[in-house]
């Protein structure tokens, strides 16, 4: 069996999905597909297992929350 899933990230502007993009993009060999589209992240996964699917997922998942806090932590820095 064949298992695809798609996540999407909606971010402010065009250069915090471009820096979410970059960010991943060592997370991109293997199961995960990643590509910016104006101001998102799309990520497509593709495995025959279901657990593998879920395991990348918590990854990307994980990842990306690190990267949102250092966009938060940027934001921050240019409104002082």
């Amino acid at each position: 069996m064949k298992v695809k899933a798609t996540i999407t990230f909606y971010y402010h502007n065009e250069n915090q999905a471009k820096i979410a993009f970059e960010s991943l993009l060592p997370d991109n060999f293997g199961f995960l597909e990643s590509y910016q589209d104006h101001d998102s992240l799309v990520c497509n996964l593709r495995e025959k297992s279901l657990n593998t699917i879920l395991s990348t997922t918590d990854d990307l998942i994980f990842s990306e929350m690190l990267v949102e806090k250092v966009l938060e932590l940027q934001k921050k820095q240019m409104d002082v």
